[in-house]
């Protein structure tokens, strides 16, 4: 019974580490920086879309951070020049991630600007990759058995459209896609924030 006093505040004490180093020093230093030039506020719609984004939780299977080349060939892979905190000045909370089970996002709105393909691969992505593992998200949309006025048809091969009528998005998906065309970091970095060699520089040098 005496153990179990020290041994919460150690708990207490690992978890007030883990939110200093994780959560208010990574904010910190992201309230320092100002949105460089070619970085907009996201608009409504694009911040519902994020909401769906965090709420589907695509962070577990997408990054949004390309890597210095000594990390990761990323800027070989097409994902763009490392990131750097001011990229995210206007994302809370942010949605870095880890896992790559899918490519990096950050600037997937700049490698694939078509709305169309967005919503195809959303409803079914092995209408576009038949190897892909990406879950699909059938609830974000609705078939009908006509299109009405103002609906958003999703383009379908034979293989997955339905027998009758068509698939159309839902809002939330428009959101959604809106949100994905939103991510666009390929502006050229502030003055300072990458080295010679294209590494991003490391917080606190010069």
């Amino acid at each position: 019974m005496n153990r179990y006093l020290p041994l919460s505040i150690l708990a207490l004490a690992i978890l007030a580490f883990a939110t200093l180093l994780l959560v208010i020093a990574p904010g910190i230093q992201i309230s320092r920086h100002d949105a460089p030039p070619g970085l907009k506020p996201y608009t409504e719609r694009e911040l519902r879309g994020r909401e769906v984004y965090v709420s589907l939780g695509c962070v577990y299977c997408h990054s949004q951070q390309p890597r210095s080349p000594d990390q990761a060939p990323d800027s070989v892979r097409g994902w763009g020049r490392p990131a750097i905190a001011a990229d995210y000045v206007y994302d809370a909370p942010h949605q870095l991630g880890t896992m790559r089970t899918g490519p990096d996002l950050l600037n997937v709105g700049a490698r694939l600007p078509s709305r169309d393909w967005h919503l195809t691969h959303l409803y079914q992505p092995r209408a576009i990759f038949e190897w892909s593992i990406m879950p699909a998200y059938p609830f974000l949309f609705e078939e009908k058995s006509a299109a009405a006025p103002g609906d958003v048809v999703v383009s379908l091969p034979s293989s997955f459209a339905p027998d009758a009528g068509v698939v159309v998005a839902r809002q939330v998906a428009l959101d959604l896609v809106a949100y994905l065309l939103s991510l666009d970091r390929t502006y050229p970095a502030p003055a300072g924030a990458l080295r010679d060699d294209g590494y991003a520089r490391p917080e606190g040098t010069n």
